[in-house]
């Protein structure tokens, strides 16, 4: 059975998983938003390829520089200079919401070892890039498309080929179908195993929501959360990157203007009350940002943020259209997928409870950690999927002795 299980490869994880969307690397933020928006997955690749090279030769020589989502999109946007004038920060290159860490996207062989894959991910990969083999020849009519220049539209791969995204949540959910393998660490609590991280982010609940955007980030980057705890250092909630993706871009003018509770309550399940959205507007107009609350109140009055301003016409014509974006993701009303199942509490557990309950819950709610708290609620620490990992990791290692 362990031998079987350590004879999985990198491919048997990506069954049935869709080809990823990318866009070029001389993309914007506009077109990055357009691409979010027209699309069903939270992120895109982005990749760099020499589009004047044989179509053979397009493909090989593309390599992914990263991926964005709409969380980097958000927390742009929400930095005081953007907010002043948005418009003008959607045409700056996409390559400043790249992550400055390369090793977060990983280009993994399909033959690679189960093993190898968690050691990458332990490594600091996010996601890993797997080629899909469809064993098909290129005919002449594709190769001819691939040497065309490509516009800024995502495609299935900036050049031509396919990948899938591989994440820490696949490989967790492939381990926990083969937990009977594991006996009896899964049963095991998640303090005795040492895997609850002190290392959290926190912010006040009363405190200003721009105050946790650094913090925002770094989780995004570590793929966890920020908490939000009251003066005794309770956890009321949390600012979820996984809940804010699926968000619209105007979620920077509440970060800019409202507290980190009602930041919570903005990003809630269902979309923001209306009385917030007034205090957004009203704070807004205080600050003096016209540009954002513009484009605030245009969002509103359903005219998207993306449409605005675009720098030439040939640019028109190589984005993606508005009018081919999908309507009830992004807007007012219905801010979240029917995917998303959770609202803005935060997923917990305690010292005590077991590896593989802890597992569950982050896999049933969508999340790659789960918060630890103890009877009085307040917060211990966090479980990451990529400590689960290492425990994992480790038993692997000694089947192989």
């Amino acid at each position: 059975m362990a031998a079987r299980l350590l004879a999985h490869e990198v491919a048997d994880l990506c069954l049935g998983k869709p080809p990823l969307k990318s866009l070029c690397i001389s993309a914007t933020v506009r077109h990055a938003l357009a691409a979010l928006k027209s699309s069903d997955d939270t992120h895109i690749s982005i990749w760099t390829c020499d589009h004047h090279q044989t179509a053979q030769s397009l493909i090989d020589n593309c390599r992914c520089v990263g991926k964005i989502c709409m969380v980097d999109i958000i927390c742009y946007l929400s930095k005081e200079d953007n907010l002043k004038s948005p418009s003008s920060a959607l045409d700056s290159p996409v390559t400043v919401l790249l992550s400055r860490d390369p090793a977060t996207v990983r280009l993994v062989n399909p033959s690679a070892s189960l093993v190898e894959a968690i050691d990458l991910i332990i490594g600091g990969a996010q996601n890993l890039i797997v080629p899909i083999n469809r064993r098909t020849k290129i005919n002449s009519k594709r190769k001819q498309i691939l040497r065309q220049e490509l516009s800024f539209a995502p495609t299935t791969h900036a050049g031509g080929g396919e990948f899938c995204w591989l994440t820490q949540e696949d490989v967790i959910r492939f381990l926990l179908s083969s937990i009977g393998l594991f006996s009896p660490t899964g049963a095991y609590s998640v303090e005795s195993l040492g895997i609850i991280s002190p290392d959290i982010l926190t912010v006040n609940f009363h405190s200003p929501a721009s105050t946790a955007l650094g913090a925002i980030l770094t989780s995004l980057a570590d793929q966890t959360s920020v908490a939000v705890v009251d003066d005794d250092g309770i956890l009321i909630g949390e600012i979820s990157p996984f809940t804010l993706a699926y968000c619209d871009e105007t979620a920077a003018a509440a970060i800019a203007t409202l507290s980190a509770g009602d930041l919570m309550s903005y990003i809630d399940c269902g979309g923001p009350p209306e009385d917030i959205i007034r205090v957004v507007e009203a704070r807004l107009k205080e600050r003096n940002l016209k540009g954002m609350l513009e484009e605030f109140t245009a969002y509103s009055s359903g005219i998207p943020l993306i449409s605005s301003n675009s720098s030439s016409s040939s640019e028109d014509e190589s984005s993606p259209s508005p009018t081919r974006m999908k309507s009830g993701r992004y807007n007012r009303s219905s801010s979240y997928s029917s995917r998303i199942t959770r609202r803005a509490e935060a997923i917990v557990c305690y010292p005590w409870s077991s590896l593989v309950a802890v597992m569950i819950q982050a896999i049933t709610h969508r999340v790659s950690y789960v918060w630890v708290i103890e009877k009085d609620c307040s917060v211990v620490g966090v479980v990451k999927f990529s400590d689960i990992l290492e425990v994992f990791r480790s038993h692997l290692e000694s089947m192989t002795n």
